[in-house]
């Protein structure tokens, strides 16, 4: 019986903490990105693109809300020019993981499901699928539950009102 007690507990704050699938990038990582595209500039486009694409991951999966609109920002600006579809699903995908990190679930969600459409057994983007999912899910059952407590106070604040009248 405990042992059911505890995983109740368990799920419950699993469900309202803020914990995703996902990676996350530190400020260093970031820099030490921007660095080598920097000094990508004088070499060959093949090789700065493929920095940008490793700056584009590492603004995405960054702590910082500012870093991931910007990932999203050059993601957005590069896609236009791609035309492997190895990197399109690539592009695809990080942009999902932007729109995700950054609240936008509904964006997110219609982009990662242009990814699996590419390539529908892309574990990546099926784990960034059902994160998507869950997080909508939760933010539905907050929503409903604040209504709900708010709906409760006016109600009680009225019968209290009611009550001191008579």
């Amino acid at each position: 019986m405990e042992a059911k007690i505890g995983k109740f507990f368990e799920s419950v704050a699993n469900f309202f903490s803020a914990s995703d699938p996902l990676p996350w990038c530190d400020a260093d990582i970031v820099a030490g990105y921007e660095k080598e595209v920097a000094e990508a500039e004088k070499g060959s486009v093949e090789l700065k693109n493929e920095y940008v694409m490793c700056l584009s991951w590492a603004l995405v999966h960054s702590r910082r809300a500012e870093d991931v609109q910007r990932g999203i920002a050059m993601l957005e600006a590069s896609s236009d020019s791609t035309t492997s579809p190895l990197k399109m699903r690539e592009k695809l995908y990080l942009l999902a993981v932007g729109y995700f990190r950054s609240s936008d679930y509904p964006k997110s969600r219609e982009i990662v499901e242009q990814c699996l459409k590419m390539e529908p057994d892309r574990r990546q983007a099926q784990s960034l699928k059902k994160a998507i999912e869950n997080r909508i899910t939760k933010d539905g059952v907050i929503g409903i539950g604040i209504a709900v407590t708010a709906a409760g106070l006016i109600a009680g604040g009225i019968a209290a009102a009611l009550a001191r009248k008579n």
